[in-house]
């Protein structure tokens, strides 16, 4: 076995190549073990039929943290984003369609076409989202405290922390102690009448979740949904050449920092001794010894999967196991031969597709289609996020031609019934049909689409259960409860192993700061332990 290295990183998704730079910069020498054989994790660009091709997985970065893209120097390195001037639209059956913006004027505009008492509703709603969120941000950028020890290392972020809080205008703080626990769709409810507009902003709350805009707790996904600036539909960043173009700017930061990164590497499992992880043992059986492991996998398939029962407290297995992470979201590319047309648009309303596309006529609507998950079966009419990259990116598809990337939900990792082998047909089917409601021509476009259901994520991505997040994002799963109580801040039970995916906290969305907060609470503890690397 070679010498041992200063870190190992084990997935090069994007909060693992976040830690490795940062890491890199602070003068460890990291290495970064990929399973497949390009970098990005669920941050990836590929060809999903001849021309065609998209982010497979996640298509919208969202947004990354503005301090990740200076210090790794993102654009320097290629990285080059969209932002579109429609954050989505809304998709209604009577073709009365809801175009909401990134710019709060034009929003009002067209709410007030619906319900002039909305528009001012949504001016109130996005001002205290807005101020809110800048609280949240910081509560975003920190380790979470030590409960056992609060006062210990991140006393000063705590502070901090609970000033911003305090800094809120009073109505906005209760508003903050109050909507959090509050379901979605009662939140929307108090600002609007219109019910295309309560469920356009609703969906917010649910995305990714196992959750319905009726479960309590949904409010906290939609404010977080806000943070980076206020809009209570949520933020719109999107990548030209795909999300890995963003992931494969982040390798090349990696390595001109120091880090070396390394693909087709596939973990079998990790040794330990004297309860500390000291070394890392591929598929091929190769054995890399490490100082340090950082794992960007989930939390269970870090713990559970690769080390051996034995060297965890049987309580810890215990909670660890009952940690929810069951996916919900299905995600469905189609390589279409022309621009499909929606009804209620004519051919000059374009531009109001290069957002999201928004399937969620109602309160009603997404909760019977969170029924049906909740009995193992996905929804035969289910809430869906749509973009058409291709319309300001022509390097993913042939000339007149586009690619399309939906969301679907909800597709539950475990069916009541059968597998999911048996139903892939059945559920690519409804994602059509319930578009082409919308876009009676789609049907006749499509030359080839893929499926990638939660279990194809688990499978063929390595995300135990096929969940987006790595993780529900409930209350009793965020800030010093994410992954478990008590294990908040990157660290596991055994000595030597770290965790920086999005298992842990903030872990919503591509933002880097699961692996910006990782990195800078690993670095603060090894400088404490045993000095900075000298290898």
């Amino acid at each position: 076995m070679a010498q041992p290295r200063d870190v190992i990183i084990i997935g090069a998704g994007h909060n693992g190549l976040v830690t490795a730079f940062y890491l890199a910069r602070a003068g460890f020498k990291p290495l970064v073990l990929e399973r497949r054989d390009v970098v990005g994790g669920c941050a990836v660009t590929e060809e999903f039929h001849p021309g065609f091709k998209c982010s497979r997985l996640s298509h919208a970065a969202w947004p990354l943290h503005p301090s990740v893209v200076e210090h790794m120097e993102l654009v320097r390195h290629g990285l080059r984003t969209f932002t579109p001037d429609v954050r989505v639209l809304s998709l209604a059956a009577d073709e009365k369609h809801l175009a909401l913006y990134g710019s709060p004027r034009q929003s009002q505009q067209e709410i007030a076409k619906f319900s002039a008492k909305d528009a001012e509703g949504y001016a109130g709603l996005q001002k205290a989202l807005r101020e809110i969120g800048g609280a949240i941000e910081y509560l975003l950028t920190m380790a979470p405290p030590d409960l056992d020890d609060p006062a210990s290392g991140n006393l000063w972020e705590l502070v901090q922390a609970g000033r911003k809080v305090r800094g809120l205008e009073e109505k906005n703080f209760y508003s903050l102690l109050r909507w959090g626990p509050m379901p979605a769709a009662d939140l929307v409810s108090e600002f609007f009448e219109n019910k295309l507009l309560r469920a356009t902003i609703a969906a917010q709350g649910i995305f990714g979740a196992f959750l319905g805009p009726l479960s309590a707790g949904s409010s906290t996904n939609l404010i977080f949904r806000a943070v980076p600036d206020g809009n209570p539909v949520g933020a719109a960043s999107y990548v030209y050449g795909g999300l890995g173009a963003l992931t494969a700017a982040m390798a090349l930061a990696v390595q001109e920092a120091g880090g070396e990164v390394r693909t087709g590497a596939e973990v079998a499992h990790l040794k330990v001794k004297d309860g500390a992880v000291t070394t890392v043992v591929l598929n091929n059986g190769e054995e890399i010894g490490a100082k340090a492991v950082i794992s960007n996998a989930d939390p269970k398939r870090t713990l559970l999967a690769w080390v051996e029962p034995q060297h965890l407290a049987p309580s810890f297995l215990q909670k660890l196991q009952n940690y929810r992470m069951n996916g919900t979201v299905a995600k469905m590319n189609l390589a279409l031969s022309g621009l499909p047309n929606f009804k209620g648009l004519d051919a000059n309303a374009t531009p109001l597709l290069s957002g999201r596309i928004q399937i969620s006529p109602d309160i009603h609507y997404l909760e019977r289609s969170f029924d049906a998950a909740k009995y193992g079966d996905f929804s035969p009419q289910p809430y869906i996020e749509a973009v058409i990259p291709s319309l300001w990116d022509s390097s993913l598809a042939p000339a007149g031609k586009h690619v399309m990337s939906i969301y679907m939900q909800y597709a539950p990792y475990k069916l009541r019934s059968g597998d999911w082998s048996g139903k892939r047909d059945a559920l690519g089917n409804v994602i059509v049909q319930t578009l082409a409601q919308f876009a009676p021509d789609l049907p006749g476009l499509i030359e080839a689409g893929e499926l990638i259901t939660p279990h194809d994520l688990e499978r063929l991505y390595g995300v135990t259960g096929g969940h987006i997040f790595h993780g529900e994002l409930a209350l009793d799963q965020m800030f010093t409860m994410r992954p478990l109580l008590g294990w908040a801040q990157y660290e596991t039970p055994l000595r030597n192993l770290y965790l920086c995916g999005s298992g842990t906290h903030p872990g919503n969305g591509l933002n880097g700061l699961s692996g910006a907060n990782a990195a800078r609470q690993f670095i603060k503890t090894l400088r404490t332990q045993r000095g900075p690397a000298t290898s």
